[in-house]
């Protein structure tokens, strides 16, 4: 068996028993596949479709880049509920290339300020 194909059998047995159904994912999905994911209605849906006619998703990444209203929060919540794009749930989604996460504080903020209650 492949590897590939192995981790996916691997992440689809590990995604039943957790979430108690198949992942669905969102390049192969119908209309009521998607719709099945909570979190995902009939207008999301559409949007997936839509955009998944031009070309299948990369990963996440592309996904959230190419459906309007899918944001990394929404992303997240739709990965736990069992969506993947290319077999992946979102936590296991890598970077983009050359993509640093921000650890800069907020401008403003004083990370190293011990936190006091109002008064």
């Amino acid at each position: 068996m492949h590897p590939k194909t192995l981790a996916a059998a691997i992440l689809w047995c590990w995604a039943a028993a957790v979430h108690g159904a198949a992942p669905v994912e969102a390049n192969l999905a119908t209309e009521a596949q998607l719709d099945s994911v909570r979190g995902i209605g009939p207008a999301t849906s559409a949007r997936i479709l839509a955009a998944r006619r031009s070309a299948a998703f990369k990963d996440w990444n592309d996904l959230i880049a190419r459906v309007p209203g899918i944001g990394t929060g929404t992303a997240r919540k739709l990965s736990a509920e069992g969506l993947t794009v290319n077999g992946e749930g979102f936590a296991d989604a890598r970077p983009a290339p050359g993509h640093t996460p921000n650890t800069e504080p907020a401008p403003g903020s004083d990370r190293s300020a011990p936190h006091s209650p109002p008064p």
